[in-house]
Parts: C-alpha cells; structure tokens; sequence
C-alpha cells in the first residue's frame, strides 16, 4: 500500500538519499531548507510516497508565468526508489500535482527530461505526455 502526503522537514534525509539516484548531492541541511522554503511557497507543491513507513519517492511541482504563453505548473524533480519502480508510483505522484494544479486553475502540466534518461521518457509518454520541442540548457553561475 501507497500512501502519498505532502512533503515535511522531517523527510530531508530520504529525500536527499533519493536525489543521488538522479545525480544530484545534496546534505540533509540543504534539503531540508529547500522543503521548508518550497512548503512556505503559494507557488510549489511536493509530495512524498510513503510505503512500508519509508519515502521511497518524491516530486516537486511549481507554478509558472510566462509573458508569451499561459501560465502552467512544471515538475521540477521526480524519483522513485529503484527497488519500487513499475508500481505505478511515479504516476499517483504526477496525479497529486494535476490535483494541486486544477486547484490553481492551471490547465497544462508541463515536464522536462534529460536526453539520457530515455527510460524516463517512455514512462511520460505512457501516462499521457506528449513531446512537444528539444532543446539545450545553459547556465551561468552567478557571483
């Protein structure tokens, strides 16, 4: 049985050990601002799946405006522990954020994945996303 609740502080540390399964390090500190600062914002959604008493899943969701097209909430991270892929998981977690989505109005839920993770892109297209363009990613650090 799955249980999917909202995020807490208390889930840093397995939330931050699920995050190296996408490559991304962070501590428990960091981690657990960043869920204090996302739970304090109008505009970001996080749930966790709970199963056996243990966080073997998460996502972020957030709120986005656009000058040149209509506003639409993006999933910012999503993972499931790889000991309980294929159980529909992934999927009760997105249907949370639609949740939270039709709450805010907002009639497109939007994701995006990077070009190696195509194990990724076959579980979107399965539950209903389409591919709509490819492109490149920059950044710039910010002293």
């Amino acid at each position: 049985m799955i249980q999917i609740r909202e995020i807490s502080e208390k889930d840093a540390a397995s939330v931050a050990i699920l995050s190296t399964q996408l490559g991304y390090e962070s501590d428990i500190e960091q981690t657990s601002a960043r869920i204090k600062h996302i739970n304090n914002s109008n505009e970001n959604c996080a749930f966790v799946a709970v199963a056996e008493n243990k966080v073997v899943g998460w996502i972020h969701g957030f709120y986005t405006l656009r000058i040149e097209a209509d506003h639409f909430v993006e999933i910012g991270g999503l993972i499931i522990d790889a000991h309980y892929r294929g159980q529909q998981i992934g999927k009760q977690l997105i249907e949370r954020v639609k949740l939270w989505a039709k709450k805010h109005e907002v009639k497109k839920l939007k994701v995006r994945c990077n070009t190696k993770r195509t194990e990724s892109h076959g579980f979107y297209e399965q539950i209903g996303f389409k591919e709509n363009k490819r492109q490149i990613a920059f950044e710039m650090e910010l002293d």
